[in-house]
């Protein structure tokens, strides 16, 4: 370990002011000492804070881009099938509460700033679903409850922080149901339809951190048992997108009964004769 020490401390103690800065407002002025002065690697706490730290920030940069390939998917196929609008709704409203609660509480900008980067994809994403749906109108209306709904969670004139509690309490009850039409959608389907499973693993993986990053910087039971339900759901989603990779969705039952029923002659055709019977002519009055 000296020796680690004695090669790494003449590059970490004379860093740039801008590095120095930007390390100490992520782990703090004592555990940037620790860590990179001093480097001292037994220093449990710290070490757990800086993996903390850096998941959390990589969740971060990953989500500004989770739901990009879901977005080009629908635009480039023009169609909703296997994606619940419902599914968005929910997720989109439990995002929004829990955006404005974490804001207004101060947390640490590391253990939740996916939300409003997901939140902005989220609202493109349903807004495609409703236009492909021949639902533009309610499109419109979507957006525009959308954009009430933040004045109010926002505004501390209009709802105070004992009721933005007891809404993020229902936010992560609407996380987790928010999952629920998709893997219901998933599974009516037969198949994952349009369904990015880009998104989908990657959700996965960043409910999986984010409840280690609320373990270690965020004392809110109420942010933990919604990472955690919702882990358990996207692991269930992603299973779903295993077990359907390349199972064609199911044709509709309507579309069953079209290909049964015979075609009817077109006007003025001649249908053709069992054998051993004459046509019967009738002739026009």
């Amino acid at each position: 370990m000296d020796s680690v020490r004695a090669i790494v401390q003449p590059i970490t103690q004379n860093l740039p002011a801008p590095i120095r800065d930007l390390g100490v407002s992520i782990v703090g002025e004592t555990c940037y000492n620790t860590l990179l002065l001093d480097v001292d690697l037994t220093s449990t706490e710290c070490i757990k804070l800086a993996i903390s730290k850096g998941l959390g920030i990589g969740i971060i940069a990953a989500s500004s881009i989770v739901k990009v390939p879901q977005i080009l998917k629908l635009i480039s196929s023009r169609s909703a099938s296997g994606i619940s609008f419902l599914s968005y709704l929910l997720e989109t409203s439990a995002y929004l509460i829990s955006l404005a609660y974490n804001v207004r509480q101060g947390f640490p900008f590391s253990t939740y700033g996916e939300t409003g980067l997901i939140l902005v994809q989220n609202v493109v994403i349903a807004v495609l679903v409703l236009n492909y749906s021949g639902r533009a109108t309610t499109a419109a209306l979507f957006v525009a409850g959308l954009a009430a709904s933040a004045i109010t969670l926002f505004s501390k004139d209009i709802l105070d922080m004992q009721t933005l509690g007891y809404l993020q309490a229902g936010a992560g009850v609407l996380g987790v149901a928010s999952k629920l039409p998709q893997i219901l959608a998933v599974w009516q389907e037969g198949g994952t339809g349009q369904l990015s499973a880009f998104a989908v693993f990657n959700y996965l993986a960043g409910s999986l951190s984010r409840i280690f990053t609320t373990l270690q910087e965020v004392d809110d039971k109420l942010i933990l048992y919604g990472f955690i339900a919702g882990f358990v759901l996207n692991a269930i989603l992603a299973a779903q997108m295993i077990f359907y990779w390349n199972a064609p969705a199911k044709k509709s039952t309507l579309g069953a009964q079209k290909e049964k029923l015979p075609l009817a002659p077109a006007a003025g055709s001649t249908t053709a004769t069992p054998k051993g019977k004459n046509p019967t002519t009738r002739r026009r009055g």
